[in-house]
């Protein structure tokens, strides 16, 4: 997703670029990592300094898919290898913290995000850059997969090591990495002084402070139609994250299927399109709108308050928007007319 900041707009040739107005100064420079576009807004500082903030994020963003690219050579691949072979070894400690937090976050969340799925996304072939072409995978594949069960509580991590009790695991982050990132990225600018900024990797949006004293506004794509759907003024230190099924997805046969995976059924999640998510954390965030985008329509709420999730809206196939209070009342609609919206009970 392109998330937009909609309250300032300057021109960025190359996707590069800094305007000026007056004393103040909006640096925007955009490109790609992580497999997926990421943008970076820095605010109030000059665009010497703004540039060389964002070269060290890009750095760190080009260190954390090293370590966390699951199919690729680096850390998480060779521990995925290791963990088919069994026994204990010294784990990669750059991916230590992001197991212990997915590994939590399964949990609150029922095994509906499961980053240890890896096997089910290789079947669907969407661990390649290029999405599939041919057929699904049949009933009996996938249910052979599934008869592996592979849980994130198959881990067991002891210092610097770990083993995986079942050799079937296979970690997949991409549920939870870009989210996670861009928590990183944003602590990073904190560190280099930066108070103003947003960091946009893909959907997964992470602000801090301000643009001459008016609020960062983020734009949520339209799951089904062009621009934006609705527009959000986010609070200083916020994320928003949203998750879809437009994201990656390959049609047959004039059917859609899509890389958020149902771990129960081995499927594509059914019953949303898309599903945001307001947090402190994008790691959190992250995580949070995958197992709504599987729980779906029906059961959303009952995860969303089991996983502590305070802020949320989804969108089914229809256009309807199901959401809770809070996030009713800080969601601006971009489109005419505007959704039906089933309100829920407060999280």
């Amino acid at each position: 997703m392109r998330d937009i900041a909609l309250a300032l707009v300057c021109v960025a040739l190359l996707g590069l670029g800094a305007c000026s107005r007056g004393n103040d100064t909006l640096y925007k420079e955009s490109g790609y990592a992580m497999g997926s576009l990421v943008e970076f807004t820095v605010y109030g500082v000059d665009a010497a300094r703004a540039k060389a903030a964002v070269a060290a994020a890009q750095n760190d963003l080009n260190f954390l898919h090293g370590n966390f690219d699951p199919w690729h050579p680096g850390s998480l691949a060779r521990m995925n290898s290791l963990f088919a072979l069994g026994g204990r070894f010294t784990a990669a400690t750059s991916v230590l913290p992001l197991i212990a937090k997915s590994a939590e976050l399964s949990q609150r969340s029922g095994g509906l995000f499961n980053p240890a799925i890896g096997n089910l996304i290789r079947l669907w072939g969407f661990q390649n850059d290029d999405l599939p072409k041919g057929p699904p995978p049949t009933p009996a594949q996938i249910a052979a997969v599934l008869a592996q069960q592979p849980r994130m509580n198959d881990l067991r991590v002891y210092g610097v090591e770990i083993e995986s009790s079942n050799p079937n695991v296979i970690l997949d982050f991409g549920g939870i990495a870009q989210g996670y990132a861009a928590d990183v990225l944003i602590e990073g600018f904190k560190l280099a002084g930066i108070r103003n900024a947003i960091v946009n990797i893909s959907g997964d949006v992470r602000v801090i402070g301000a643009h001459g004293g008016q609020p960062w506004r983020i734009g949520i794509r339209n799951p089904r139609g062009a621009g934006v759907l609705a527009s959000l003024q986010m609070n200083s230190d916020e994320s928003v994250v949203t998750s879809g099924d437009y994201e990656r997805f390959y049609m047959y046969e004039g059917k859609r299927y899509h890389h958020i995976l149902d771990p129960r059924s081995g499927l594509p999640s059914q019953g949303a399109v898309s599903a945001t998510v307001i947090d402190a954390e994008t790691t959190f965030a992250d995580a949070a709108a995958t197992a709504l985008m599987v729980a779906g329509v029906k059961d959303w709420h009952a995860v969303a308050k089991a996983m502590g999730i305070k802020s949320a809206m989804l969108v089914d196939a229809d256009g309807r928007i199901y959401m809770d209070p809070v996030t009713a009342k800080r969601i601006h609609f971009e489109i005419d007319p505007a959704p039906q919206v089933v309100l829920s009970a407060p999280l």
